[in-house]
């Protein structure tokens, strides 16, 4: 049976998500401690000045804005389209890109600057093993 092997809890859809055992999930930023430049993903030196060894792990915001999007109307297959792709500057540092939900994929409703929070859920599929997954997504703010 696939799922004996599944893990206990959801697994975190991309490595810059973090779940911890106690409080809420959160994505997870890397600061440079000279220019405040903030990155996803963990490196050794920033990609602004260039200072190495510098770069502190930091708790990104759950708010922030929409920067660009584009509505897709083909994908794999099994994907339900037209959805939103959306990259998003968030507060304090950071720019992500997800999926925007809770908004009709319609140019008249999404606006550029439009503020936005990030939510998690878990993921509508399985992996092979039965494991489940957690992933983030942007919803408008209010």
């Amino acid at each position: 049976m696939a799922e004996q092997g599944a893990a206990k809890g959801p697994l975190p859809v991309v490595d810059f998500l973090k779940i911890p055992d106690r409080g809420d999930p959160y994505l997870e930023g890397h600061r440079c401690q000279k220019c405040k430049a903030v990155f996803l993903g963990t490196r050794e030196a920033c990609s602004k000045c260039g200072t190495r060894g510098a770069l502190e792990a930091v708790r990104l915001s759950n708010k922030g804005e929409l920067y660009v999007y584009s509505i897709v109307h083909r994908s794999f297959p099994g994907i339900t389209v037209p959805y939103v792709s959306a990259v998003v500057d968030l507060e304090g540092g950071g720019t992500v890109k997800g999926n925007l939900i809770g908004i009709d994929p319609d140019p008249a409703k999404i606006k550029m600057g439009m503020p936005i929070e990030v939510v998690y859920q878990k993921a509508p599929r399985k992996d092979a093993e039965g494991n489940e997954y957690l992933t983030y997504y942007f919803q408008p703010r209010s």
